[in-house]
């Protein structure tokens, strides 16, 4: 089974990042960039699929020239090749969706694993405008990924406010997943030997003819404010009557 699997090199989430001045963007100088988590657990579920049904995983992303770390990093946990698509920085999601579209259409892989969200923007929209663009079923949110035996179809749990769901994709699909989904290995010292040998393909996104025109502009980014620390109270008596009078949650 063949499994692509795009990521999004994210700042490290245990880092602090500061916004720039003029509220334009953020300030990345010195922060590392890292795999995004949920991406990690898309590489992770990939690479176990691999193991049981045999195939090939392949990493896609789309971005600065500096994105190749982040795919070398997930051939290190043990994914057959990377493709790099050279784009500039700061894409809107509709575009990302487009170019990773045409780079499926020429994969054709039989399912496609990503990340639900990435822990920097939070946007939660490439999966669902994948699965417009080609075509294709969808199923998000996964908690635990089964197949067929025949292959065609996928078993897809997931979690909703209720409880649990399974739903049925006709393969090829897109599958989103969620934190339980997994943990992802660490790449050992002989997978990042490897890793540095393994293909790596950059394509400028250009030889796509993908329409990058954004049409999401962000106008200003704000940091949040910082919370007041919290107080004690000497018995509960005192803490109810903040609770009504204060808090004005009881």
């Amino acid at each position: 089974m063949k499994v692509l699997v795009p990521i999004k090199p994210v700042p490290n989430p245990d880092e602090k990042v500061k916004i720039k001045g003029d509220g334009s963007g953020v300030i990345l100088d010195n922060i590392k960039m890292v795999v995004n988590p949920f991406c990690e657990i898309a590489v992770e579920e990939a690479l176990r699929i691999k193991e049981k049904q045999g195939g090939e995983v392949v990493i896609a992303t789309v971005g600065p020239k500096g994105g190749d770390q982040q795919v070398r990093n997930a051939l290190a946990m043990g994914a057959d090749r990377g493709i790099l698509v050279e784009a500039p920085e700061n894409l809107d999601s509709l575009a990302v969706g487009k170019v990773l579209a045409k780079v499926i259409e020429g994969e054709k892989p039989d399912i496609v694993l990503m990340g639900k969200q990435s822990v920097d923007d939070d946007n939660n929209q490439i999966g669902q405008i994948l699965s417009v663009v080609l075509g294709w079923p969808q199923a998000t949110f996964a908690s635990k990924v089964e197949f067929a035996g025949d292959g065609k179809k996928a078993n897809v749990t997931r979690e909703v406010d209720g409880g649990l769901e399974t739903i049925e994709v006709a393969l090829p699909a897109v599958v989103t997943v969620d934190l339980r989904l997994n943990e992802p290995r660490y790449a050992s010292l002989p997978g990042i030997m490897k890793a540095k040998k393994k293909e790596l393909k950059v394509v400028p996104v250009d030889s796509f003819g993908v329409d990058l025109s954004p049409r999401v502009k962000v106008l200003k980014l704000v940091a949040p404010k910082q919370r007041a620390g919290g107080g004690k109270v000497p018995d509960v008596p005192t803490l109810v009557a903040k609770l009504k009078n204060e808090a004005k949650v009881l």
